[in-house]
């Protein structure tokens, strides 16, 4: 499936044509002269022609050099990796918006902002209860590859003590445990998965990594931690999946 958004937009949208009608003024109406209404009409014709051509030949000169067009094409995940996307969970991006079970796009460098410029996302959770408090787990299960993920998850962000009023509005609060990480995929490495797990904290856990954890990012065992603090299952996960920016 693909959508279509323009660029500078957080909202995906289709595309579409505007019209326009041209106006006359009734007959008698006029300042103008009636002799002089006919030379009139010509030369307004001869201007509204020229002014459409330019209009035209305008459009044709692509915005960024090296893009053909505004318009971006976001394509929706395969059946397989879609599955993981449950219970309504967004994850925003600037001019992106909602990125959750899509690839991020080459165009517009897209690509290279995610992994370069942009901080860390929004993360909206409509169903958040908000007397509860939640865990946010972003991870990558491919590194350094799909093929050969021998560092199996690498930690990319995890953020404890959310208030559920917060993952409402988007704008979330918590106790950082590991700063937001870019998602930096190695050079021909394929795409990766960025996983984005949310988990319903137990009442009065303190949750913590261990001083093993703290050092390393990488091949980090987030089931034992999920099981260490009672987290169970997710209450809502979604992944986007984007690859090295000049792949």
């Amino acid at each position: 499936m693909l959508l279509a958004a323009h660029h500078g937009c957080c909202r995906w949208e289709t595309i579409s044509t505007a019209t326009s009608s041209l106006q006359a003024l009734p007959p008698g109406c006029s300042p103008i002269p009636r002799t002089q209404r006919g030379r009139m009409k010509l030369l307004g014709a001869v201007l509204l022609a020229a002014g459409l051509l330019s209009t035209a030949a305008g459009r044709e000169q692509p915005p960024w050099p090296d893009e053909p067009s505004k318009t971006c094409f976001f394509q929706t995940l395969s059946s397989v990796d879609s599955e993981f996307c449950r219970g309504d969970l967004e994850i925003i991006y600037p001019e992106l918006g909602d990125v959750g079970c899509t690839y991020i796009p080459k165009c517009h460098q897209y690509r290279r902002r995610i992994s370069r410029e942009w901080g860390s996302p929004r993360v909206r959770y409509p169903q958040a209860e908000e007397s509860k408090k939640y865990v946010l787990v972003l991870v990558d299960p491919d590194a350094p590859s799909r093929a050969n993920p021998r560092n199996r998850f690498w930690r990319h962000w995890l953020v404890t003590d959310i208030p559920g009023a917060d993952l409402r509005t988007g704008d979330i609060q918590g106790r950082v445990l590991t700063a937001y990480v870019r998602p930096t995929p190695p050079p021909r490495s394929g795409y990766h998965r960025y996983q984005l797990r949310l988990y319903e904290q137990p009442a009065h856990e303190a949750i913590a990594l261990s001083p093993e954890e703290r050092v390393s990012l990488g091949a980090w065992a987030m089931e034992n931690f999920v099981e260490q603090f009672r987290l169970g299952s997710p209450v809502a996960s979604t992944q986007f999946l984007t690859k090295y920016h000049e792949d």
